[in-house]
């Protein structure tokens, strides 16, 4: 079994209405083809007064088996093209770090 060694974190707030409204979007659209390439993924929500945080996080056993599913720049954003009606700023990067321990249940619902 291939081992994730590279976590790709992408963040984005919309407005706390359409919270639930965006997060089926987003998995419709963004979650499902990107389950299929990485070696796993997280999506976590934190639903605030007046917006919610979303944060997804793939993870990947090379940067080069990231930019195969990205393109040739791992870092680039790319949105979803109903982003700019849901969220409240289109995020200008995403985080990309090399995992160094991991231990445990990582928990959430499979899917």
């Amino acid at each position: 079994m291939t081992r994730p060694m590279i976590a790709r974190i992408w963040r984005g707030r919309t407005v706390r209405a359409r919270a639930d409204e965006y997060e089926a979007y987003n998995y419709e659209v963004g979650i499902k083809p990107l389950i299929e390439k990485a070696l796993g993924v997280q999506c976590l929500r934190e639903d605030r007064a007046d917006e919610t945080e979303f944060v997804t996080i793939s993870y990947w056993e090379s940067v080069e088996a990231m930019a195969q599913f990205t393109g040739s720049d791992p870092t680039a954003i790319h949105h979803l093209d109903r982003d700019p009606e849901f969220l409240i700023e289109l995020p200008d990067r995403v985080q990309i770090l090399q995992i160094r321990h991991s231990h445990g249940d990582i928990g959430g619902d499979e899917t």
